[in-house]
């Protein structure tokens, strides 16, 4: 009996031996499901709409007790200026560590519309479903700690997927590493942002103020969706972004459609012609020099897009759109280009409160992504310009009689905030190659590598204020509805998110 109790005890000492260590994160992982599941409900909880600041330091404070239950050194970076929503830091430091790699990610999320959610579901009450509701999933409970867990359930609640997934996803890849009792090669600092949905307008005064804290040799970044393939990713470059407002004014009052129409200008209509002006009919921007001076790819970058899989199909199919803009372009060559996009258009009433009206303004909201070589201020020169070109006098604020007497097609045109520029992070740097090859442990199929995403992160900021590259891990499902209403996660890239982290960590 002796002999057999040793036999045993060699046996298992063997196996636990011979577990990798990815094996040991993903067991983890596996056996905290449950517990999981249920504390990212409950943070997802708690409102995040930058303004609410209550709630904001609420999240600040669930996130900064998260990292403190795991021995993490932590503390608020803040800034005196009203309204200002706090960055949760902290660092771990590894004796003898000769590499220091900091994890960002953000905990403010989009406004939130209750009404435009599907029946049954509400912004900030998580609910977990079994599929994508458009696609037929039904309302579940939540399962018990000995019912297994469907990695295709998805968790809806606004900021679900974008992003305190990213937030969670490092948080929980740490715990994993140190309740396995393994040991990370680098130093690792936590940065959590809580207003990049507003432009991360403080974010460059806060790397000011805490440069020295904020010191690392690269930055991950832990946001955006996976490839749609459902192949993990790793972007090394992300547009920039700038918005304007455009107002098209016509009477000084709204005016009787028809004891007016034919006399007096319509700016709905001025507005739909300007707008119409900008693009042909492939989509592509007709504004003189929108595309002039963009960086070209590097030989690199272009042999990584061609390992890409194709996305089309699966597109065209997801969203019912026969014939995409692009003129015949791919998709990712169409990212890699400058954007200009309606947000949204604004002129009297439709619907059941339509009136036979000649409206008095015509309002568009307009996006303007930038890649590399594009300059925000310069991009907007470009629009201003073209309006010119389309008989308008241009003003920053509302017009004069003076000016309304004087000048036939007004048009008032706004920059909204500062607006970014784009950043590309080199994809043979010697670290680049590094995470590469640790992210790569974690999935048999081959790692998707994009030079750049088409969306935005002032990640230029990084480089200019931090003299760090970042490189970000794009770890939720592509059809989470982000932005918008019904936003959600499917569990089983949340899991293999933290896996995806975790492995990052543990680079050598």
């Amino acid at each position: 009996m002796k002999k057999f109790i040793i036999a045993t005890l060699i046996f298992v000492s063997l196996k636990a031996f011979s577990q990798t260590v990815q094996q040991k994160i993903s067991k983890y992982i596996s056996d905290q499901q449950h517990v999981m599941l249920k504390e990212y409900a409950e943070f997802i909880s708690i409102p995040n709409v930058l303004g609410d600041s209550v709630n904001i330091y609420r999240n600040a404070d669930y996130i900064k007790n998260l990292l403190g239950k795991l021995g993490v050194k932590t503390q608020l970076l803040t800034l005196d200026k009203p309204g200002a929503a706090p960055v949760v830091f902290g660092e771990v430091t590894t004796p003898g560590a000769t590499k220091t790699i900091a994890f960002y990610a953000h905990y403010d999320g989009q406004p939130v519309n209750p009404k435009q959610w599907a029946e049954g579901l509400e912004p900030f009450k998580p609910v977990l479903v079994s599929d994508r509701l458009d696609r037929g999933g039904k309302f579940i409970s939540f399962p018990n700690d000995n019912e297994p867990i469907n990695p295709d359930w998805r968790l809806y609640g606004r900021g679900s997927s974008d992003d305190k997934a990213g937030v969670y996803a490092i948080i929980k890849a740490y715990e994993a590493i140190i309740k396995n009792n393994l040991t990370s090669s680098i130093n690792i600092k936590f940065f959590f942002e809580g207003e990049e949905e507003a432009g991360s307008v403080n974010l460059g005064d806060i790397m000011d103020k805490y440069k020295a804290e904020l010191a690392a040799d690269c930055w991950i970044i832990c946001d955006g969706p996976r490839h749609q393939s459902g192949r993990k990713q790793i972007a090394f470059g992300v547009r920039g972004d700038v918005n304007v407002d455009l107002i098209v004014y016509g009477g000084k009052r709204p005016l009787h459609s028809g004891n007016y129409g034919n006399w007096a200008p319509n700016p709905a209509m001025r507005l739909a012609q300007l707008l119409a002006s900008m693009k042909d009919k492939n989509g592509m921007v007709t504004i003189k020099d929108f595309y002039n001076d963009v960086t070209p790819l590097s030989a690199t970058e272009k042999e990584a897009i061609k390992k890409v899989p194709a996305i089309e199909g699966i597109l065209k199919d997801e969203l019912g759109i026969a014939v995409p803009d692009g003129g015949g372009k791919s998709f990712l060559e169409l990212i890699n280009l400058p954007t200009l996009n309606i947000n949204g258009m604004q002129s009297m009433n439709v619907g059941a409160m339509a009136s036979n009206i000649i409206p008095s303004t015509a309002t568009a909201v307009l996006d303007l992504r930038l890649v590399l070589g594009n300059d925000a201020d310069r991009q907007i020169n470009k629009l201003i310009n073209h309006i010119k070109s389309q008989g308008y006098y241009i003003t920053d604020k509302a017009p004069t009689d003076e000016e309304r007497k004087k000048y036939g097609w007004i048009a008032q045109v706004n920059k909204r905030g500062a607006g970014y520029n784009a950043q590309r992070t080199p994809m043979d740097l010697p670290i680049a190659k590094n995470i590469i090859a640790a992210v790569q442990t974690t999935t048999k199929d081959p790692v998707v590598l994009l030079p750049g995403v088409g969306g935005s992160l002032p990640l230029f900021l990084f480089e200019k204020k931090l003299g760090a590259k970042p490189i970000t891990m794009n770890l939720v499902n592509y059809d989470n509805n982000q932005h918008a209403e019904n936003e959600n996660i499917r569990l089983g890239y949340l899991w293999q998110g933290i896996e995806t982290v975790a492995a990052t960590m543990l680079i050598k």
